[in-house]
């Protein structure tokens, strides 16, 4: 398959990441109110700065996955070393996570600073074709540096997070303040409640489109769309299988994985992903295509 630019994709992350400077803008200037306006720009400076240099080594060890090299894992070098040449990529840092979770997922600041990871859950679940298909699906993620703008745009929804979370510990509760204290508090913690709730709905809506454009895009670069499917479906399944106590523990990173994690009508309705029928009804879509081709 051809690979092709998704612009439907690129419009996405061009739109997300317009709101979410403007979300910004809203929220630096209810916090500065009461905090200080260079207070705010500096920690939120250095988080974002943080984020983006080393949001790859913190995925990596929220996993506790750690970078392997070609003696330890050959095979696996050697599928993403052939996939990258093929997706016009230079070849990632390849890492494993031991968890019995069978999923996948690619962190990283741009194409030549990336990093593909997978689960020891992952590779016993598999066969061959079905893991190049779930690699060729995160190398696509890189192409399409969709990874990137995820991590700058989950940023703002976790600072927002945290003061909804914790801003009422800077609520005057001694000293000679006043209870009219409180009400800036207040209103930087409804704020940013506000705030946290529209990114996340924006980060969850780029998410599941990119999903989609990274299936196709994997499709392309392995030029066989039967095998994610299959993979998908067996990832899926296998979940099931996997003890509770290792999903929570993996949970967080949702939005990265392949496959989420979820359950309930909640769970499936504030999901990062689109459903695995819908992204197996489309590739199984591409593979007819192929075969008429």
């Amino acid at each position: 398959m051809e690979w092709k630019t998704d612009w439907g994709l690129r419009g996405r992350m061009v739109l997300t990441g317009f709101l979410l400077f403007a979300l910004y803008i809203v929220f630096v200037a209810v916090l500065s109110q009461y905090v200080g306006l260079f207070a705010i720009v500096a920690i939120m400076g250095l988080f974002s700065l943080g984020q983006f240099f080393f949001s790859d080594k913190l995925a990596l060890y929220s996993m506790g996955a750690k970078e392997v090299s070609e003696q330890e894992y050959p095979e696996l070098h050697r599928k993403i070393t052939r996939l990258s040449q093929q997706a016009d990529l230079p070849k990632p840092t390849v890492a494993v996570a031991d968890t019995r979770v069978p999923n996948a997922f690619a962190a990283g600041r741009s194409q030549k600073n990336s990093t593909v990871c997978v689960t020891t859950g992952l590779l016993r679940t598999l066969d061959d074709e079905e893991l190049e298909g779930v690699l060729a699906h995160e190398l696509a993620h890189v192409k399409n540096r969709d990874v990137m703008v995820m991590t700058i745009a989950s940023f703002l929804s976790t600072l927002a997070f945290i003061v909804v979370r914790w801003g009422w510990l800077f609520g005057g509760g001694g000293g000679n303040r006043g209870g009219g204290n409180q009400a800036p508090v207040i209103v930087a913690i409804l704020v940013s409640l506000v705030v946290w709730v529209i990114s996340f709905m924006l980060i969850r809506l780029l998410s599941r489109y990119r999903e989609f454009a990274a299936d196709r895009g994997g499709a392309a670069i392995s030029g066989n769309p039967g095998a994610l499917a299959s993979a998908l479906v067996t990832i899926d399944s296998g979940m099931e299988k996997v003890p509770k106590e290792d999903l929570r523990d993996t949970a967080e990173m949702n939005a990265f994985f392949v496959i989420p994690i979820r359950s309930g009508f909640i769970g499936k309705l504030f999901s990062t992903h689109p459903s695995t029928e819908k992204r197996v009804e489309r590739l199984r879509d591409l593979e007819r295509e192929l075969e008429t081709a």
